[in-house]
């Protein structure tokens, strides 16, 4: 599921020279503060960030996995660049959301052999139906990324959009850079694979099923 989006803001995350760490008098805690927003691992919602940042690294690397497989069977063929130009964003979203979990100190997702798998066959099965199959998996999974992402948002901002605001940044590029996956993916006829409607219905199911399942474990 699908940073391009990091170039926008290379040093949102990076801690500052010499006012990043301060220790308590014994040396048993750290407080890191991270640049503008005045966030601390302290003062987050550690339970709503871990969700957040897990489910975004898990469906990220999910969607690296399935333009993996596309690529596999239709590397070589007129859409392999489209489909390579996705990629490489994805390959930066994946790369971001990996930095955050290191940053925020959060645990991947349990289920990451099983999207390593699952992703690099939904991404060759449905190239398989052809680039109009591909093209509809690309459709399915960036429409629901993006509306994933529009409900991280729209949490973000009934928390604090003030204190989350780089956060919210980050996943508003993401979020934008799917969409435009999804156009591309219509724009290269993903409305003429093979039953459609039914193909895009299934993976979106799959989608839900997916992001439920790594918020969680």
């Amino acid at each position: 599921m699908s940073c391009a989006g990091a170039a926008a803001a290379p040093c949102l995350w990076r801690l500052r020279p010499g006012a990043q760490r301060s220790l308590s008098a014994y040396g048993r805690r750290i407080v890191v503060r991270f640049r503008s927003s005045g966030m601390t691992l302290d003062n987050i919602n550690r339970a709503v960030v871990d969700r957040i940042i897990r489910v975004d690294h898990a469906g990220e690397y999910g969607a690296n996995r399935i333009y993996a497989g596309q690529m596999a069977v239709l590397g070589r063929t007129s859409v392999g660049p489209v489909i390579q130009k996705m990629w490489d964003q994805e390959k930066d979203h994946l790369k971001k959301f990996s930095e955050l979990m290191v940053t925020f100190r959060v645990r991947p997702t349990v289920l990451m052999p099983f999207w390593n798998v699952l992703g690099f066959a939904l991404g060759a099965g449905t190239a398989l139906l052809g680039k109009e199959g591909a093209m509809a998996c690309t459709v399915a999974v960036e429409e629901s990324i993006a509306h994933h992402y529009n409900n991280q948002i729209r949490k973000l901002m009934e928390e604090d959009p003030e204190k989350y605001e780089e956060l919210l940044q980050v996943i508003k590029k993401f979020r934008d850079e799917e969409l435009e996956h999804h156009d591309t993916g219509l724009e290269h006829d993903a409305e003429l694979a093979p039953a459609y409607a039914v193909l895009k219905s299934v993976i979106q199911a799959g989608c839900k099923v997916a992001i439920y399942l790594s918020e969680r474990l």
